[in-house]
């Protein structure tokens, strides 16, 4: 099955971004050169070759009023990142990725990926993969090493509990997607209150991303994002999921549309942190 495109005019937000906004999570796809994984979900969507693909995410970007972008490498593409690689590449200054290593990888091999602006490795926790919460612990220190970090994809409800000491004794800081993707949406929870403790302590940040992944009424979303930025402003971050691929049911989102419903709920201060301050400490320290 192949994933839908994006739609095709993106929208601008109603509330302009501040100066040097990021959008610290999108996928980059490839073309006919780029290997799919084996074990891939689905397929990208058929007929958009690499170049049209980055003329689009600048057309994205472009229409959000975003100068700096983090790409997250896909598990589609599995541990080859080429074609994260050759869009942090072709984008250029301002621009990072985050790579996918396996169990075992070498110190030399995450060094490779950190000189090729690559600031992260990831883990994901929902899709599987070739990365396991042990390897990314091994893993921890060649990370540090490098100035790198972690970001992870969970079901915060139910895996931050049994991992939150873990968290606390990284040695890296510890990046959690989607708004932790609790599986329910009640902010009174021993789980939100373990992500939030982590974020008010400063062993993770949280992206405030994909809320239409949670719920089809995104507004429904608003508590959860507003506790974790009440947790720490400083620890938050926004991603719009661009293409949105593997939906698995939920609907495809504008991007203005995410970052509007997030500047509902939050002040001018608090998007400087969130759209601008936070990622560019984390990203370019």
């Amino acid at each position: 099955m192949d994933s839908a495109p994006p739609p095709p005019a993106p929208k601008t937000p109603n509330t302009k971004l501040p100066a040097g906004a990021w959008d610290a999570h999108v996928h980059l796809l490839g073309g006919p050169e780029h290997p799919l994984s084996s074990t891939r979900a689905q397929n990208p969507p058929n007929g958009i070759d690499f170049e049209d693909w980055l003329a689009r995410y600048r057309a994205h970007l472009d229409a959000l009023g975003c100068t700096h972008s983090l790409i997250v490498h896909s598990i589609l593409y599995g541990t080859d990142n080429t074609v994260t690689l050759e869009a942090v590449h072709a984008m250029g200054k301002g621009f990072k990725g985050v790579g996918l290593l396996a169990d075992g990888s070498s110190a030399a091999e995450v060094r490779k990926l950190a000189q090729q602006n690559i600031v992260a490795i990831r883990l994901n926790y929902v899709h599987g993969g070739v990365l396991t919460w042990d390897g990314a612990k091994a893993m921890a220190p060649a990370l540090a090493d490098q100035g790198m970090h972690i970001q992870m994809l969970l079901h915060a409800d139910k895996h931050i509990e049994e991992l939150a000491d873990d968290i606390r004794a990284l040695p890296v800081p510890l990046v959690i997607d989607h708004c932790g993707w609790p599986t329910k949406l009640d902010v009174n929870t021993p789980a939100i209150d373990t992500l939030c403790a982590l974020l008010a302590e400063g062993h993770a940040y949280i992206k405030l991303s994909a809320p239409y992944r949670l719920t089809d009424n995104i507004t429904e979303t608003h508590p959860l994002m507003r506790r974790l930025i009440d947790a720490n402003p400083d620890a938050c971050l926004w991603g719009s999921d661009w293409p949105h691929i593997m939906l698995n049911g939920a609907q495809m989102p504008q991007a203005a549309t995410l970052a509007d419903r997030l500047s509902s709920i939050t002040t001018e201060k608090e998007r400087q942190k969130i759209f601008v301050d936070t990622p560019t400490r984390l990203f370019t320290p």
